[in-house]
């Protein structure tokens, strides 16, 4: 997938770029290290999955499992709330009273309280339901970090950074010259020269995402730069005008309405035989190219188009 901010690809020059964010969104989510968050929370139905399941994949989750009316959470509470707090961050303790939540106690099968619960990669490991004394809930929690240090010698890779230890950056492979020509062109307002660029980088690097992105983001500008959008909009009334509904379509695509400049596009398709229906074709594969290859909207519409001519 092509950077927004890498030189020379115009999509996060356009709405179009907010696509690119949120389709990363997770990617960043899954890639952030542990938070700098309290040792011990509670939790809800409400904050169930932040809490305790995306947790669990950097550090284990201690589920404390509570109600008010029962005394023996009134002595194992505090208990675990010392044991886990002395890991000094490599334990997190999450407790939940059961009767504010009984959604979460009925998806873990907890038939009584107290109930403790280890949660480790989304997975309850080990766990066990009566009071302990103190020093069997620490056997129990050193042999729990005992296994997930043998996980982490197993898979490396999947080690969080340890605390105050900033992870690598990732280092940025050098900017293709062609590509930076590109950028440089269209911050000069030179159009032409940025394609010219953008060819000659497809020409050594076939397929090349940026340059193929770059290329479409600057067909679509100059297409419409000289536009009236009002008169295009009146003009798009009429379904025969195809013009009229192709620059409809580019001006969607400027203004992040993907799926509908797709759509307009498509319905052409369906509507048209001969040279018109395969402008319209030869368009909307045109829009493609100004979207990342594993946008979502594009399989949508590659599957539609597909549908309208065959």
């Amino acid at each position: 997938m092509a950077d927004i901010s890498r030189p020379g690809s115009l999509y996060g020059a356009i709405d179009l770029g907010a696509r690119k964010q949120a389709l990363e969104a997770q990617a960043r989510r899954e890639a952030a290290g542990p938070q700098a968050a309290e040792a011990i929370v509670d939790v809800t139905e409400e904050t169930f999955t932040a809490d305790v399941v995306e947790r669990s994949m950097t550090v284990p989750v201690i589920l404390d499992l509570w109600s008010p009316r029962s005394p023996g959470s009134g002595q194992l509470s505090p208990v675990l709330e010392k044991v886990v707090a002395d890991t000094g961050g490599k334990a997190v303790l999450a407790r939940i009273n059961v009767d504010a939540s009984p959604q979460i106690a009925q998806a873990l099968r907890v038939q009584a309280v107290p109930t403790v619960l280890a949660i480790f990669q989304g997975q309850p490991v080990t766990g066990f339901q009566q009071v302990l004394p103190e020093q069997e809930v620490r056997r129990w929690l050193d042999e729990l970090m005992d296994a997930v240090e043998q996980f982490y010698q197993q898979n490396p890779d999947a080690r969080p950074p340890a605390a105050g230890e900033a992870e690598p950056e990732p280092q940025e492979p050098p900017a293709d010259p062609d590509l930076l020509a590109a950028e440089q062109a269209i911050d000069q307002g030179d159009l032409d020269a940025a394609a010219v660029a953008y060819e000659r980088l497809l020409a050594r690097v076939p397929g090349n995402e940026d340059a193929k992105m770059g290329l479409a983001g600057v067909g679509l500008i100059k297409r419409t730069a000289d536009v009236d959008p009002a008169e295009v909009q009146r003009r798009a009334q009429d379904p025969a005008d195809l013009e009229a509904q192709l620059l409809s379509a580019d001006l969607e695509m400027l203004s992040g309405q993907v799926e509908e400049a797709f759509a307009r596009v498509i319905a052409v398709v369906k509507r048209t035989s001969g040279d018109e229906r395969d402008k319209a074709r030869r368009h909307l594969l045109g829009l493609f190219d100004a979207l990342p290859a594993d946008d979502p909207a594009l399989a949508k519409a590659r599957r539609a188009l597909s549908s309208a001519l065959f």
